[in-house]
């Protein structure tokens, strides 16, 4: 039973998982709560209606109502979310989703995933085989109204590619994707940051530099990187993770090949540690896609976040990896330029 980051799972209690892993153990699927049964939800499919939860709720829920779904990793150290084999009722895949949108576009944003898609395909040459839609649109648990699109690319060339296409074309009058505009800024300021620690004039001007997110008609899209099944390595339980504290640290970005993979990796160089325990730091992972892609080769940057060792069992290898997004939210765990001048 395959599932890869981006794909969701219904379980047989009637919730909705995120998958957040490429490895998973044998017995379960790693993935994260994201929609509950309610019956004053806002969302609603087949009859029934659901709320989403953030980090907070989600494991408030599964503590009180479905503590099964937390076990003991054995690899990070902490308690952690995963549906049970026997739990599963159905793993919903974003490409499959595509193609049934593709066949049959059943309202306007439907039609604008088709458009996203049509776009990729022609303009950077990608394959529909290597496109999916996750998100709301997955289980079908969307606002036709109000939801934003979670647009798939699979295979890191191929987002590479998508993401340089997008970049080049995004201001071009005859494009039908175009760039964020100043009416969206605030909605999706308020959505992704939940502290102080980008302003919203900060987060506009790396967002604009990633080329990862922009509009179709009017609603918002993210280009989202999953690898390719033949990219997937390793195997889970193959590392162990240690807390070590949380730290700050100042460094420069050496490799940033990975920066929009789950979890985005940056290699680094140069550390100075400004608050934390003193310890070596070799690079940084985002677990949070707001901090994917946010910084580039050659850059000297401010990190916050918790620190982890990371032990390879078998070479007994080990690495310092600094976490940042650790909850969804990522509360004061940040990374950014040390000298953004706006």
């Amino acid at each position: 039973m395959r599932a890869r980051t981006r794909d969701f799972i219904y379980t047989t209690d009637d919730l909705f998982f995120a998958t957040t892993s490429y490895l998973h153990p044998e017995d379960r699927i790693i993935s994260f709560l994201r929609y509950v049964p309610d019956k004053d939800g806002e969302r609603f499919n087949n009859n029934s209606r659901y709320s989403k939860v953030d980090t907070k709720q989600a494991y408030q829920f599964i503590n009180e109502n479905y503590p099964e779904y937390l076990f003991d990793s054995g690899v990070t150290g902490e308690k952690m979310m995963g549906v049970p084999l026997h739990k599963i009722s159905n793993i919903l895949k974003p490409d499959k989703r595509l193609k049934e949108i593709i066949n049959n576009p059943a309202n306007e944003l439907l039609e604008k995933v088709v458009k996203v898609a049509d776009f990729f395909h022609e303009e950077a040459d990608i394959s529909y085989k290597y496109m999916g839609v996750s998100g709301s649109i997955l289980p079908g648990l969307y606002d036709p109204e109000q939801s934003d699109i979670d647009f798939v690319i699979y295979g890191l060339k191929n987002h590479r590619d998508a993401v340089e296409t997008f970049a080049r074309l995004k201001n071009d009058k005859n494009s039908p994707l175009k760039g964020i505009g100043d009416e969206f800024w605030k909605k999706l300021y308020d959505k992704r940051i939940k502290d102080s620690s980008l302003s919203i004039e900060e987060f506009q001007w790396y967002e604009n530099r990633k080329s990862n997110r922009g509009t179709i008609d009017g609603v918002l899209f993210d280009i989202l990187a999953t690898k390719d099944w033949n990219e997937i390595q390793g195997t889970y339980g193959g590392t162990i993770s240690q807390p070590l504290g949380t730290m700050q640290i100042e460094c420069s970005i050496t490799d940033a090949l990975a920066a929009f993979d789950n979890p985005a990796i940056y290699k680094i160089k140069d550390v100075k540690i400004l608050n934390g325990p003193n310890i070596n730091v070799d690079e940084l992972a985002s677990l949070t896609h707001t901090y994917a892609g946010q910084v580039r080769e050659g850059e000297k940057v401010i990190a916050q976040g918790k620190m982890k060792k990371i032990t390879d069992k078998q070479s007994g290898k080990t690495i310092n990896r600094l976490i940042i997004g650790t909850t969804r939210e990522s509360i004061d765990e940040y990374i950014k330029l040390k000298d953004l001048c706006i």
